[in-house]
């Protein structure tokens, strides 16, 4: 999601589930090392766990949210930025 005309906090919003726990913390583990292999850099925090539903990763102007499908349908940062382009969007 492209945020930048509408918030100060970021440029762009990634959101993805992950179907487990388990699942959740490989994806953020996976975004972590690419990103500092390919790019060299890391993110400037990461907060929750795999145990909480939500982890969120924060490189500054984007930040990379994953949920479990219950938490993301919860929160559903989605309606809560309506008026943000998805830029893309993978099923």
């Amino acid at each position: 999601m492209d945020i930048q005309a509408i918030s100060p906090i970021a440029d762009y919003f990634v959101i993805c589930s992950a179907s487990s726990d388990r699942q959740l913390k490989a994806i953020a583990d996976g975004v972590h090392e690419h990103t500092k292999r390919n790019l060299g850099i890391s993110p400037r925090r990461v907060e929750g766990d795999a145990s909480s539903g939500w982890v969120l990763v924060d490189y500054s102007d984007i930040v990379v949210h994953i949920f479990t499908p219950r938490t993301r349908a919860f929160y559903s940062l989605e309606a809560l930025w309506k008026d943000a382009p998805v830029l893309l969007r993978m099923q």
